[in-house]
């Protein structure tokens, strides 16, 4: 590639790089309602959802820009963070405002074509993320709570998105298992700020290696108790038509022990989303549960195949 065609491609890339969109997996919450109605394979739901996708993300990434904004000063001194595009200098103040704007206004323009009920769900987490990024995001605990919430947040949306109500069990599950990966990114941090000396973010003040391992420990062991209580429920029994749900808490149960194992022994959870993205084991993990769930829900013509 000549110089020349190398600083076109740059050109594109490091807006991209700015939008984050490897983050953008997160926003596959949205899909998690259609998946557990059996509904899936229902085109004109699956189109209603992907735009919602679409317009989620532009709003996250409007986030991501104005949190790089502030942060630019601490950034440079985090040995990641740093090579971000605005922490970096390779995009300007003024242009990076300028992207900001464009994707609010793409996220909720695309919004409006799904429902206004979604606008006011994708309101709410652009608000909250919002007094996040101007301060919130400062205040210890409140901080992870703010991160979980925006999960939930991600799975209503879906379920508004394709007109099916989100259970109780489901939001508990969802909050625990963001409240679970954001404790363990915070250790991250103290392990970088005991090795470096640097603080990389004001909230890990209120935080230290004691503390977030038995949060860890504590959260851990209620999502398996919740998870468990979740698939002997006899509502989610007469749901499924199967009381064998609880078989599927091995993969669940393997995936948090692989985390933990990443955490503890490996310290090398600051990105959930990288760890995702490159865990065979998780993504093991993850594909078995899924795909046990998809033989419960949408191959068996006869149910008491289950019984």
């Amino acid at each position: 590639m000549t110089p020349e065609r190398d600083q076109l491609f740059k050109f594109p890339m490091k807006f991209i790089r700015l939008l984050r969109p490897k983050h953008w997996i997160k926003n596959a919450f949205l899909f998690i309602p259609l998946f557990f109605a059996g509904e899936i394979f229902l085109v004109d739901k699956v189109m209603t959802v992907l735009i919602a996708f679409a317009s989620f993300s532009l709003i996250a990434s409007s986030i991501y820009i104005l949190n790089d904004y502030r942060d630019i000063e601490a950034d440079r001194q985090h040995p990641v963070k740093c090579k971000r595009p605005l922490a970096s200098g390779e995009i300007s103040k003024t242009a990076a405002l300028m992207l900001f704007i464009a994707c609010i206004a793409g996220g909720f323009g695309l919004g409006f074509l799904v429902k206004e009920k979604f606008v006011f769900v994708l309101s709410i987490y652009f608000v909250l993320n919002l007094f996040y990024c101007l301060g919130l995001k400062n205040i210890s605990i409140l901080d992870i709570i703010i991160l979980s919430i925006g999960f939930v947040l991600r799975v209503k949306a879906g379920g508004v998105a394709s007109g099916i109500a989100m259970s109780e069990w489901l939001t508990i599950m969802i909050f625990l298992l963001a409240l679970f990966m954001a404790i363990a990114k915070r250790r991250d941090d103290i392990l970088i700020r005991l090795d470096s000396g640097k603080e990389v973010r004001k909230a890990s003040k209120g935080y230290n290696m004691d503390f977030l391992n038995v949060m860890l420990a504590v959260v851990s062991a209620v999502i398996i108790v919740a998870y468990l209580m979740y698939a002997i429920a006899p509502e989610t029994q007469a749901r499924f038509h199967t009381y064998r749900l609880y078989y599927t808490t091995l993969f669940v149960i393997g995936g948090l022990l692989r985390y933990l194992q990443i955490t503890y022994v490996e310290n090398n959870t600051g990105s959930p989303t990288k760890i995702l993205y490159k865990d065979r084991f998780i993504q093991l993990t993850i594909l078995l549960w899924v795909l046990s769930f998809y033989v419960i829900i949408y191959l068996p013509t006869d149910k008491s195949f289950f019984e």
